[in-house]
């Protein structure tokens, strides 16, 4: 068990490169352990294409999968955020990542529309993943350094959708290419690979990370535990966590939403390959590296000149910025132009993650896991309504491709109209943070030290 770092209080600078102190192990711990549950959550959107086939899925069942895969996070990402003011990030992440180790080694197993639903449903638990690590980022830094710390491991965490995308496709090959499965079920064999590294990053969770840079909340004296009771009413009864969960909504419900779709969208609507697909879809995720980190950078330097209405303000931009690259994205007419516009579109969704989660922690530091929780599942929120909307949306369409000198029949999907609504949803909610951005600073209170449940 990791000992007590000598340093208790938070850190006031981000060393990515340092190892030193139970704040930058947990750093480092935190965001690679997110990394891998993004790619076990998206590690079947770029293998969608083989399993729809040998399951004879149609269009509506792929649109019903893709909601599961991100409805049961929603409820995840509330209880999440209410256990970890309560027992600690540590031990919550534990047991969220063994738990969901399961549906990810079974999905493979199944051999039917319905089990299948019903893996993915699991799988979406892993998403919850995201509120502790935000969680556990903030408890470690200073306010100073929040906003940055808590987009870089976000961002570097994010980066397992698009490594899901890229590799994933890759794995599945190589099961075949070593003759461990035929192509049709080389899905199948490669969900192995995010279950067995969820299985990794819980023993490496429990073994090097503590819950707060003063140690783990159980070993912490009574009197100075703050109280936890009602802190999800205290974050819901404030009206600012309910417009960045609307924001949230629009940046990262948007992002899960291109993991899930671009590889389809792709293969579908400009004949890629499922490798040349999933390398392309991967290039959204990877955007994450730099990006969203790039967001909490910027947030935290326009707040120290003009604070939470400044912070509130970027966010706004970038909405707009989002919503019309989207459009743009939609209407494309060759596939480079598409690659550009979505990453355009892409970098700014991913400073709008960064710059949201910049605003989180000074919106009631009594409550920080619940109001992480509430915003997260925003995120969630956006990204199954806007999966119904593609799902109602989404167009139908056949064509006769070349596979191997053979001419095969195939069925396809067009997802046009759906991502032109949905540009045209960020820009309506970009303009409604512009407006609510000055009424929302009047009410902000200067935060000099983060104070947890776990006192100062």
């Amino acid at each position: 068990m990791m000992t007590t770092n000598l340093n208790l209080k938070p850190l006031d600078k981000l060393n990515i490169f340092s190892l030193k102190g139970v704040q930058m192990k947990t750093f480092h711990i935190t965001w690679l352990t997110f990394f891998f549950c993004f790619f076990a959550w998206f590690g079947m959107a770029p293998l969608m294409k083989i399993a729809r086939e040998q399951l004879h899925l149609t269009k509506d069942q792929v649109g019903n999968i893709q909601i599961a895969s991100v409805s049961a996070t929603i409820i995840a990402r509330l209880l999440i955020g209410r256990l970890i003011d309560k027992f600690g990030p540590k031990l919550i992440y534990t047991w969220l990542l063994v738990l969901c180790a399961i549906p990810v080694l079974l999905i493979g197993t199944s051999q039917s529309y319905t089990s299948f639903l019903l893996f993915r449903l699991a799988i979406g638990v892993i998403g919850a993943s995201f509120v502790i690590t935000q969680f556990h980022t903030s408890i470690m830094f200073a306010p100073n350094i929040k906003g940055t710390a808590n987009a870089t491991a976000g961002g570097f965490g994010n980066a397992g959708g698009g490594a899901a995308n890229l590799f994933m496709p890759l794995i599945a090959s190589a099961f075949t290419s070593l003759g461990f499965c035929s192509t049709e079920d080389s899905w199948r064999y490669a969900m192995i690979f995010p279950g067995v590294m969820l299985l990794i990053c819980a023993f490496l969770y429990n073994r090097y990370t503590l819950d707060s840079p003063q140690g783990d909340f159980k070993n912490i004296k009574d009197e100075n535990i703050k109280s936890t009771k009602n802190t999800f009413l205290i974050a819901a009864k404030d009206y600012r966590t309910w417009i960045l969960t609307i924001a949230y909504a629009a940046c990262f419900g948007v992002e899960i939403t291109v993991d899930n779709f671009a590889p389809i969208f792709f293969t579908d609507s400009f004949g890629a390959t499922i490798a040349v697909a999933g390398m392309v879809a991967g290039i959204f995720g990877w955007i994450n590296i730099f990006a969203r980190p790039l967001g909490g950078i910027v947030a935290d330097k326009i707040g120290k000149t003009w604070g939470f209405d400044g912070k509130t303000l970027l966010l706004a931009i970038l909405l707009l910025v989002e919503g019309i690259g989207l459009i743009w994205f939609a209407k494309s007419g060759n596939i480079g132009m598409a690659i550009f516009m979505m990453f355009v579109f892409g970098l700014s969704l991913k400073m709008a993650n960064g710059a949201t989660y910049s605003l989180v922690p000074f919106i009631n530091p009594l409550a920080v896991g619940s109001v992480a929780g509430i915003v997260g599942a925003g995120g969630n929120i956006g990204a199954m309504l806007i999966a119904f909307m593609f799902k109602a949306k989404a167009g139908h369409a056949s064509k006769n491709i070349i596979e191997n000198g053979v001419s095969v029949h195939k069925d396809l999907i067009d997802y046009t109209n759906a991502f032109t609504l949905l540009g045209f949803v960020i820009l309506a909610i970009g303009i409604a943070v512009f407006i609510f951005r000055t009424l929302m600073a009047q009410k902000t209170v200067k935060v000099d030290e983060l104070v947890l449940s776990t006192g100062k």
